[in-house]
């Protein structure tokens, strides 16, 4: 008798060892659905292969629609996300921007802070974010080794984000295993003269936003603050937060554009700390005693400014920008950490879409350096206060980025795509206090990468794309790798590598959406951050081999209309939802075989149904699954827990006034949100972060 395979075997089937035939079944099925000649009033065409330069009513801030048809050109797997899709909800980290973004696995652990990883990039980091470049409006927030906090996002403070999955960020520059967002604020142009709001939860959460915009003939500006607060649903976990974002643009000319942005941040945030799977499971609230004991926290203050500007000259568009950000963090951890970061930076670009042979033609090069520094000093830390010095460090970093790349439309609809990145990265670390130790952690090194990537887009029909890419990636070291012991930890740890291959495809057919891409990457030297009984993320290693592979899949779907109201406005049921299956293993390695590499699930599911009437109100369940435990060490020896999060959420939008209820964990599942990883755990690793409690938040908002 046959035996029947469970979709889980079936994707690793196709996923091992030949992943093009997944993807082919896969092309041929969203084929079908995108040759239904369906009519929707809803249905937007998808942009053409070759997009020329734009000229809107801002030269340096493409509106949603012109986001959208750039990003299209990309041959692989990209998200535009709007605000409309977190607007109406709490919307207080950056899980609830990403949530519905397939591949994208992003958990709070406390207040605002998250683990993000893309693929499975930065998959150990437990703090300062790796392997993912983030960008707002263009500029990096990285600072300049690669590493970032979460921080500095300010969900209210966003139009629309971009979401670039690996090496599909070579649009800026960019050549990391994970990829690179980019938060876009408003402008003058898109902005309400006015624009409130305030919001109140469990947990002692609460906050209040209000923006500003304006926009004459020849200057537009925006600005936006927020502040919140928040008791937390565990002990010690207790914060507030206050963030202020704007941009004033002032048009040279009609081909002639700039724009400068400023930020500013102060972050007071208490840290409750990793607990044991029983205790994460068992009382949740609960932090660990020596977090409580020693007053845990995390503190930055920081300021941020940029400029971007644009040129039009026939048919190329020029790019120039630049950045200077400066922070402060104060830490006390199991050391009282005192960091002073100062990054900067400047950016140029150009895109000439000329034809080429008779053929449209996109050409894109790009130059990027940035450069920063961190005055790194740990003490002792007596009670949350700083105490007697145990080491302090200058730690410098330099990079020079370029990056080319061109499309060329082989014949009408169908574009090869050519590109690379070089990266010169250099790291130095002076060690300038390390107690009576005698050893050193001095060092210096310098890193050189070339990065090509060869791709296809081929735009079936004005509905629907289908593209495939293969390219290569490459990291360096970030200071957050490197421990505090006393070697130089620059001769230690190699530069990360990886070859990734990508096929997929997006488009509507009628009411129906869809966003599917398969994976697989090769790594070689992994950077791999293992936690010990004494500290989290206690030393960073490299890995010989692994494996990423995985399937993104996202669809939207009107699945009716007209249920209780008829007429020229109708009332609606929509669906939607993402799936990413993640199956990240080591590749014969001498000391954990072919085991899964920890940290990460491989089932994540997230769906919503959402009733929408014409007088202005919504409502609908939503739910969050984890149906398969995942490992959280080498050896695959303990587990997280399986777990199904079930919510609610409803509103009201009319005219300038609106309201939002989001209900969470309504069933008030005790489960595991987020894990730290080790080689070898067992039940007393203290490696775990509940998951907030049985809550519910509300809002209301003004615009005129």
């Amino acid at each position: 008798m046959n035996k029947i395979l469970q979709p889980e075997m079936v994707f690793v089937w196709a996923l091992q060892p030949r992943p093009v035939a997944l993807a082919a079944a896969l092309i041929m099925a969203f084929g079908v659905l995108g040759a239904v000649p369906r009519a929707s009033a809803q249905s937007q065409t998808l942009a053409p292969i070759v997009v020329k330069a734009q000229e809107g009513t801002s030269l340096t801030a493409p509106t949603r629609q012109e986001a959208k048809t750039q990003i299209q050109q990309t041959p692989g797997a990209v998200e535009l996300v709007p605000d409309t899709v977190w607007r109406d909800t709490q919307a207080a980290t950056i899980k609830d921007i990403l949530d519905y973004t397939p591949g994208v696995f992003v958990q709070p652990k406390w207040g605002e802070d998250s683990r993000l990883s893309i693929r499975g990039s930065g998959l150990s980091r437990y703090y300062h974010m790796r392997g993912i470049a983030l960008y707002q409006d263009g500029a990096p927030l990285n600072n300049a080794d690669g590493s970032t906090d979460f921080q500095w996002i300010d969900p209210t403070a966003y139009r629309y984000t971009e979401v670039f999955k690996g090496a599909n960020a070579l649009r800026y520059g960019a050549g990391t295993l994970g990829g690179a967002i980019n938060f876009v604020t408003p402008t003058g142009h898109d902005a309400s003269p006015f624009q409130g709001r305030v919001d109140l939860g469990s947990f002692g959460w609460r906050r209040t936003q209000l923006s500003s915009g304006f926009a004459g003939e020849t200057v537009d500006g925006f600005i936006t603050g927020s502040w919140q607060r928040q008791d937390g649903f565990r002990d010690h976990s207790g914060g507030n937060s206050l963030r202020v974002s704007g941009n004033i643009g002032w048009r040279l000319s009609d081909k002639l554009e700039t724009r400068f942005y400023v930020t500013g941040v102060r972050i007071r945030q208490e840290l409750p700390g990793s607990v044991t799977r029983e205790q994460a499971l068992n009382d949740p609230r609960q932090a660990a005693a020596i977090n409580e004991k020693n007053d845990w926290q995390r503190n930055i203050d920081g300021g941020r400014i940029a400029n971007r500007t644009v040129l039009v000259a026939g048919d190329t568009t020029y790019e120039f920008g630049g950045w200077l950000a400066q922070s402060h963090l104060r830490h006390p951890i199991y050391q009282y950490i005192d960091n002073d970061y100062t990054d900067y930076g400047l950016y140029s670009r150009l895109v000439n879409t000329t034809p080429l042979a008779g053929h449209d033609n996109r050409l894109t090069l790009g130059l990027t350096w940035s450069a920063g520094k961190v005055n790194a000093g740990n003490y002792e830390n007596v009670g949350g206060n700083r105490g007697t010095k145990l080491s302090k460090t200058d730690d410098r970093s330099n990079n020079i980025t370029l990056y080319g790349e061109n499309a060329f439309d082989i014949v009408p609809g169908v574009s090869l795509i050519a590109g690379a990145q070089y990266l010169h990265a250099e790291r130095k670390r002076s060690d300038l206090f390390n107690g009576t130790k005698p050893a050193t952690r001095s060092g210096e090194k310098s890193y050189d990468f070339f990065n090509p990537k060869l791709g296809v887009l081929w735009q079936v029909s004005p509905k629907w794309q289908v593209y495939g890419n293969v390219s290569r990636s490459a990291e360096p070291p970030t200071f957050g790798d490197m421990s505090f012991a006393t070697s130089n930890d620059l001769d230690r740890l190699k530069p990360q590598r990886a070859t990734t291959f990508e096929i997929g495809t997006r488009g509507e057919a009628g009411d129906f959406g869809w966003d599917a891409s398969l994976y697989h990457a090769r790594i070689k030297d992994e950077y791999q951050c293992l936690s010990s009984m004494f500290s989290i993320c206690d030393k960073t290693t490299n890995l010989d081999r692994t494996i990423h592979q995985g399937l993104e899949l996202g669809m939207s779907w009107t699945a009716t209309r007209g249920l209780f109201a008829q007429g020229p406005q109708t009332d609606s049921l929509q669906l939607k939802g993402t799936y990413t299956f993640s199956d990240f293993r080591f590749d014969g390695d001498k000391d954990w075989g072919n085991n899964q590499i920890p940290g990460v699930p491989r089932h994540y599911l997230r769906a919503e149904i959402v009733y929408k009437h014409p007088a202005g109100f919504h409502l609908g369940p939503n739910v969050e699954w984890v149906p398969q435990a995942y490992y959280v060490d080498n050896v695959n020896s303990v587990k997280t827990a399986s777990y199904v999060l079930l919510g609610f959420r409803a509103g009201w939008e009319k005219g300038p006034y609106s309201f939002y209820i989001d209900g969470r964990n309504l069933t008030n599942r005790k489960y595991i949100a987020s894990a730290s990883i080790t080689d070898r755990a067992n039940a007393s690793s203290a490696l775990f972060e509940p998951g907030m409690g049985r809550a519910v938040f509300a809002g209301v908002q003004v615009r005129y």
